[in-house]
């Protein structure tokens, strides 16, 4: 595509990938007189569906701005985080939270499983309580019903992992936790395959215990029940 692309063109990266490889298409795209904003989306394969989405966006204000009225239309909360880079760097923390969720997650509800707690309790407890976040209201549920299905595979959970702690790294960051989710994610990797879905991660926990997770009541496939929004720009 990109030996078509002129000075008439505005080229919207919506990949998740880091900063470098962000620059590096920035500048071949530059090269042929476009413009270039980054704007990768998050929130879940049922957001996307719904037109709820959100958007996380870097590049100049004005190529923002020629965009927005796009982004609207794809996703419902849109910002803008400044430099080129940005977005893609943000993305890549925001993957690395979902999955430490992830983890706890599958362990937190094992501790309830194994101490004899129900689960559909265990499930609406930590829903009400500090300890709730967006991963456990929506991958808890197709945990707990034995889908794993979210859209999302394990090539791809390992790849961002992966660009985290290549982060750290460079930012000379001594991470303890990046590390051993690599290490946990590569096995889950290795032993269900790369297209095997992210959540299959709790799956192996589930054999280690010889335990599973199960429980009635809870949805095969994630689904947003929220009206489609027309898209805002979220301001910092």
């Amino acid at each position: 595509m990109i030996e078509f692309i002129n000075n008439k063109h505005l080229w919207i990266e919506m990949s998740t990938t880091d900063e470098k490889e962000m620059i590096r298409l920035s500048k071949l795209i530059e090269s042929k007189g476009a413009n270039v904003l980054e704007a990768p989306v998050t929130g879940g394969q049922h957001k996307a569906e719904s037109g709820n989405i959100s958007v996380l966006t870097a590049g100049k204000r004005e190529n923002f701005d020629r965009a927005f009225p796009i982004l609207s239309e794809i996703g419902f909360q849109v910002l803008y985080c400044g430099k080129l880079g940005n977005a893609s760097t943000l993305k890549v923390v925001t993957n690395y939270l979902a999955s430490i969720n992830l983890l706890s997650i599958g362990e937190a509800l094992m501790v309830c499983k194994k101490y004899g707690i129900d689960l559909k309790k265990a499930y609406q407890g930590i829903k009400i309580s500090s300890g709730n976040s967006f991963v456990h209201e929506t991958e808890s549920q197709v945990i707990l019903n034995g889908s794993y299905d979210v859209g999302f595979t394990m090539d791809l959970v390992c790849k961002d992992v992966g660009l985290f702690d290549q982060l750290t790294n460079n930012l000379n960051i001594p991470a303890e936790i990046s590390p051993l989710m690599v290490k946990i994610f590569n096995e889950g990797r290795k032993k269900y395959g790369d297209r095997s879905l992210s959540t299959g991660i709790v799956k192996l926990l589930e054999e280690k215990c010889n335990t599973d997770l199960r429980t009635t009541g809870f949805p095969s496939q994630l689904l947003d029940e929220e009206p489609r929004k027309k898209g805002i720009e979220i301001k910092s």
